[in-house]
């Protein structure tokens, strides 16, 4: 099969050649090296559903049903990714241990903020009836979600 090689060094030498190839030997060098950085996109989204969804981690033992659930997976990922850009703000600060600060939300925060938003807004809704009515402050019931929305 004709395969169409791109090689591409650095003018300084301060990196090392790097080869990109393509099978449609019809694409400009430029186009092979634009869908190369495309795939990188697509690559970091699996590294993360690997890494907070256990996508790589399956128990089910058929092909059926691993073609189900990878799909599903992933289209948690993307609501979960849609939800927290509605939450999370520049301003917002990322929930971090005392001994480590980060900088920028991480997914697992994403998911913390979806928790938190879930968890808070159905806790007294769901309480029983004609019950003498307890009220829970809001900074301690915050801080006892974020303790089980950000629980590692």
């Amino acid at each position: 099969m004709p395969v169409r090689w791109v090689l591409v060094r650095d003018p300084d030498g301060k990196r090392d050649p790097q080869a990109f190839f393509s099978t449609d030997i019809t694409l400009e060098p430029a186009d092979i090296i634009a869908l190369y950085v495309r795939r990188w996109q697509i690559e970091v989204t699996f590294a993360e559903t690997r890494a907070h969804l256990g996508v790589e981690t399956q128990r089910q033992w058929t092909d059926k049903a691993i073609a189900r659930t990878t799909p599903a997976l992933l289209g948690l990922y993307t609501l979960i990714s849609l939800w927290a850009c509605d939450l999370l703000t520049n301003k917002s600060t990322p929930y971090s241990a005392a001994w480590y600060r980060k900088t920028s939300p991480t997914f697992s925060d994403a998911i913390g903020a979806v928790r938190l938003q879930i968890w808070v807004g159905d806790i007294n809704p769901h309480s029983p009836p004609h019950r003498e009515t307890h009220y829970i402050p809001t900074t301690r019931l915050v801080r006892m979600a974020q303790a089980l929305c950000f629980a590692t």
